[in-house]
C-alpha cells in the first residue's frame, strides 16, 4: 500500500514523463506513446512506467526506445524535481486496453449467438 508521498509522487512523475517524452525527445517512435501509470518503490529506487501505444504490432521496438532513453529522461526529471532520488525506470507495456476490447467483442460475439438461439 502506497503512502500519500509516494502517490503524489507518482502522479508527477507521471505528469513530468509524458512531458518529456511528448516534447523534449526527438525519437520519432515514441510520437504514439501514452503514458498510463507510473508506480514507485517505498524507497524511490525504481518506478515502473505503464505506457500503451494504438499499435500493438510496434510495441516492443516503442519500449526498446524507451528503455534507451530511460537514463536521458532521469536527468531531465533530476532537473525538475526536488527529491534527493530519482528512481530507475522500468518501462512496461499496458495492455489492459487491448485485453478489455478482446472481452468486449466475446461478450458481443456471445450476445449475438444467444439472440439468433432464441430465434
Amino acid at each position: 500500500m502506497a503512502t500519500f508521498r509516494i502517490e503524489r509522487l507518482n502522479r508527477e512523475f507521471l505528469r513530468d514523463i509524458a512531458d518529456i517524452v511528448s516534447n523534449r525527445l526527438k525519437d520519432e517512435r515514441l510520437k504514439d506513446v501514452v503514458l498510463t501509470c507510473v508506480e514507485c518503490s517505498r524507497d524511490l529506487s525504481h518506478a515502473k512506467v505503464y505506457f500503451t501505444v494504438l499499435d500493438y504490432s510496434s510495441a516492443e521496438e516503442i519500449k526498446s526506445a524507451l528503455d534507451a532513453c530511460a537514463g536521458r529522461i532521469r536527468r531531465f526529471l533530476g532537473r525538475e524535481m526536488h527529491i534527493r532520488q530519482i528512481p530507475e525506470l522500468h518501462f512496461v507495456l499496458d495492455d489492459s486496453e487491448r485485453k478489455a476490447r478482446e472481452i468486449d467483442a466475446l461478450i458481443d460475439r456471445v450476445m449475438k449467438e444467444d439472440s439468433l438461439g432464441k430465434q
